[in-house]
């Protein structure tokens, strides 16, 4: 019987995170962290004799959620110029996932086309003492693995 050895479980802590906007690289070292989904769409699919109701996918949807510190206003500043203009933007999101101390490798993943669904436009919390960040939702259209997981 095979067991993960635990020493190889990887840690979320050493991820790098890149937006490509308009061309330009943005090093995300102000995140907090991400979680990206892709969800199947699925039909159903009625089949003479059987009493379920079979199930066929038929498509996919990405979304996912960007949390940051509050210290940049580059978010803020695009959405601004789509106010102003009617231009909105989109970007790349490519997260690397390597953890040193694990013999699993790396993985690195890209989120295309995103586009985000709200943005903070401004906040501030004098009764906390946790720093300000900012949750940013967005979908995506298309996904591609440049590296995968040794394991």
């Amino acid at each position: 019987m095979a067991f993960m050895n635990e020493r190889n479980a990887v840690s979320g802590k050493q991820a790098k995170a890149f937006a490509t906007i308009n061309g330009r690289v943005e090093e995300l070292f102000y995140a907090k962290s991400l979680d990206a989904t892709i969800e199947k769409k699925k039909s159903d699919v009625p089949v003479l004799g059987k009493t379920n109701v079979g199930k066929k996918t038929a498509g996919w949807s990405g979304s996912g959620t960007l949390t940051v510190y509050y210290v940049t206003s580059l978010f803020r500043e695009l959405t601004l110029e789509y106010i102003k203009t009617g231009r909105d933007f989109y970007f790349d999101l490519q997260v690397i996932n390597e953890d040193t101390s694990s013999n699993n490798g790396k993985q690195t993943a890209v989120l295309k086309n995103c586009n985000l669904d709200k943005i903070t436009a401004a906040k501030f919390d004098g009764t906390s003492d946790d720093m300000l960040d900012e949750e940013l939702s967005f979908t995506f259209d298309d996904y591609d693995l440049l590296d995968s997981f040794s394991m």
